[in-house]
């Protein structure tokens, strides 16, 4: 009778059963020596002093030496290269006889077939009483892990040197933009009689080209002329609408200088140009500057552009209106806004771009917005364009990472007169 829940064996099984237990018998019977001298893995035991006591076949034959030229004959050094040697000596041996044992350590030994990769764990056998008798040393191939270091080290260099080459690459495109971009402006401002002009530029990208634009030019006659843009986008297309846009207004300028006039035939530029493709436009205000005694008469016009501030001398501040006016480009014809007004001394009129009033500021990115471009406008002392351009350039770099457009400002003024020693007497 069986026991409840086993089963007689089939008689086939019972012959497979036979079979495996005879074939592991025989793995078996292989004997110890004959293990140590195939083992896959090079052994050797050495004295204290280093000298080879044993050494099994599979290290010999890496060696390509024969036993007796090796067992009593030679230290475990000798079967290392020159930088094996000493690393030995001052790493190795000092941690095997410090700890009793040490794994792992990549060394190269002296191979038949030249310099051979090696992984070395050795280990110290002790008597009873603690004393050291021998070293039991084993000796691992490690020709392809070397490659493999070698092959992933290489592969590191070659992309470090690709990273470096692409942050060469990007310093030299960011260098070239910046060229470009300063084409793109006037060098300098031109002094202009019984006036204080000053500019700046804020690039949000060293990596893009932006589309803001200024500029300041004589018209003859005593009369001088400015303008102040943005073309929509950004980038080599934006770049080339802001070139057409400046030397067309430069040159409409010259040939009739009413603002209403020169904006018009730059919309009918950009209009025919860009027509029959991707439409192209811009916003920017034109105007003339006629100097007369202490004073400035100004007449300018817009096209779609943010309204132009005037700081007054008497440290209000104000918005020129210029209702109306629409983006430059879009339509055949198209309808511009002008505006006229005086600044005596000490007024400044201030032109921007829209990166500045759409800044992100405060917790919740709120847009900064027009009144508060008013209000720190009217909080600065009446000193001149050049005070107030300073700063304005430093709102801008409180903005942070909340300023993420270009932004271009001109400022125009008239210089205040100098004030003597009596003006401060009471």
């Amino acid at each position: 009778m069986c026991r409840t829940g086993q089963s007689m064996p089939e008689p086939g099984e019972e012959q497979s059963v036979d079979a495996t237990d005879a074939a592991f018998t025989s793995l078996l019977e292989d004997s110890a020596e004959e293990l140590y001298e195939q083992a896959p893995c090079g052994y050797l035991s050495t004295l204290m002093d280093g000298t080879i006591a044993k050494i099994n076949a599979t290290l010999l034959d890496w060696l390509g030496l024969e036993g007796s030229q090796v067992v009593g004959r030679m230290r475990f050094t000798d079967l290392l290269t020159v930088g094996g040697k000493l690393y030995h000596e001052t790493h190795f041996a000092p941690l095997l006889q410090m700890k009793g044992e040490i794994s792992g350590i990549a060394l190269d030994i002296k191979g038949a077939a030249g310099r051979m990769p090696v992984l070395v764990t050795s280990k110290v056998k002790t008597s009873e009483d603690g004393e050291p008798l021998l070293v039991r040393t084993t000796v691992f191939d490690a020709r392809e892990r070397r490659a493999y270091e070698v092959e992933l080290l290489r592969g590191r260099q070659i992309a470090e040197e690709a990273r470096r080459q692409a942050e060469a690459d990007h310093v030299r495109l960011q260098e070239a933009l910046a060229v470009l971009q300063q084409s793109l402006l006037p060098a300098a401002l031109p002094a202009v009689p019984g006036l204080e002009a000053a500019s700046y530029y804020h690039t949000a990208s060293p990596d893009l080209l932006g589309g803001d634009f200024y500029d300041l030019f004589p018209l003859g006659t005593g009369r001088w002329a400015f303008f102040l843009g943005d073309v929509c986008g950004k980038g080599p297309q934006a770049a080339a609408v802001t070139s057409l846009a400046r030397y067309t207004l430069r040159a409409a300028a010259l040939h009739d200088p009413d603002p209403i006039t020169v904006l018009t035939t730059l919309n009918t530029v950009l209009h025919d140009r860009y027509a029959s493709g991707e439409s192209r436009y811009c916003t920017a205000i034109f105007g003339v500057l006629e100097p007369d005694g202490d004073h400035v008469d100004v007449h300018l016009a817009s096209g779609g552009h943010p309204s132009a501030l005037i700081q007054r001398a008497d440290g209000n501040a104000d918005y020129l209106p210029t209702p109306g006016g629409l983006l430059i480009g879009i339509l055949p014809q198209a309808p511009f806004t002008d505006a006229r007004t005086r600044l005596l001394p000490g007024d400044t009129l201030l032109l921007y771009t829209d990166g500045l009033t759409e800044a992100r500021t405060g917790p919740d990115r709120a847009l900064y917005g027009d009144d508060a471009l008013r209000t720190f406008t009217a909080s600065q002392t009446p000193a001149g364009s050049k005070a107030l351009i300073t700063a304005l350039t430093g709102l801008l770099a409180s903005f942070g990472d909340g300023l993420d457009d270009d932004t271009a400002l001109l400022a125009l003024g008239v210089p205040a007169p100098p004030t003597t020693g009596c003006d401060n007497l009471t």
